[in-house]
């Protein structure tokens, strides 16, 4: 995965958002399940007349019924192509997309630019409610029900333990060849005057259902069947706890992506691809 397009090519950064209630995620499957990478590769190609599909790069790929506000991928381009095409492409792409997916903007994109390895953050959202009567249904497929009362300090309180750079193997399912080891930046949950909870969540990654598991362990401490010590605690142990549920995907929405300054993005991403270990373990490498 290259940081520069090819010699005659030019590299190009798609701003996009979906509603993922109707897909299979956003990367391309086997099979013909429609996915969010699928949509717009195959409007790409429609709407610059293209025999051939030019294979987009995202910041986060994100699981079926995720959402995405903030989602930032990039593609490669041929000149001629760009050239013919870019005043009107977003025009175009616009009349071309279904509803559920849009791209914002398009516009080439930096010296060394990588959707994925350039990103310094990626900051997501989770929303639940604990309303007796359940969820608004003009936002039911944004917001999970949880049927308990929730104490949004205490769960505030278990979520301060988590922060900082730990091996999340306790909070993510593991993949062969990936490390677990992630920096947590910002993990904090506020409830609004509407009584929706809101809970931020900011890393420099993500590993597969950490965001699902860490707001599945909040919400046992935050409904009283955990005290708030428990979520680190299973964080120390380092093995999935049963206890752990990964909750529902409709609650979740990518928000934004991060990116350094332009001079800074050769140096972040050999960061990211660098071999990465806590202190004291074997290095692996940044998945």
């Amino acid at each position: 995965m290259s940081d520069e397009a090819a010699p005659g090519f030019v590299r190009v950064r798609l701003d996009v958002s979906y509603d993922g209630t109707d897909f299979h995620g956003w990367a391309k499957q086997a099979g013909g399940k429609r996915t969010v990478q699928g949509e717009i590769e195959d409007a790409l190609r429609t709407v610059t007349r293209s025999r051939e599909t030019y294979e987009l790069t995202v910041a986060g790929r994100t699981d079926a019924g995720v959402h995405a506000r903030g989602q930032v991928a990039h593609v490669d381009l041929p000149e001629a192509v760009w050239r013919e095409h870019n005043q009107k492409l977003l025009k175009r792409l616009a009349g071309r997309l279904p509803k559920d997916v849009r791209v914002w903007a398009l516009r080439p994109a930096p010296h060394g630019f990588n959707a994925r390895f350039s990103a310094v953050w990626r900051r997501y959202a989770y929303r639940v409610t604990d309303n007796p009567g359940g969820v608004d249904p003009i936002l039911r497929n944004h917001v999970l029900w949880h049927d308990w009362p929730l104490d949004v300090d205490a769960m505030n309180q278990a979520a301060g333990a988590l922060l900082g750079e730990h091996d999340f193997a306790a909070y993510c399912k593991k993949r062969e060849g990936a490390t677990t080891i992630r920096t947590l930046q910002e993990l904090s949950l506020v409830r609004g005057e509407d009584g929706i909870i809101t809970a931020t969540v900011r890393a420099d990654a993500f590993c597969h259902n950490m965001v699902r598991s860490l707001i599945g362990a909040l919400l046992f401490v935050g409904d009283g069947h955990r005290g708030p010590e428990w979520p680190g605690k299973v964080l120390a142990a380092g093995v999935r706890d049963s206890a752990v549920h990964v909750v529902r995907p409709h609650g979740l929405t990518l928000e934004e992506v991060g990116y350094p300054a332009d001079e800074l993005l050769a140096a972040r991403n050999k960061e990211a691809r660098r071999k990465r270990s806590l202190p004291g373990a074997a290095g692996c490498e940044t998945c």
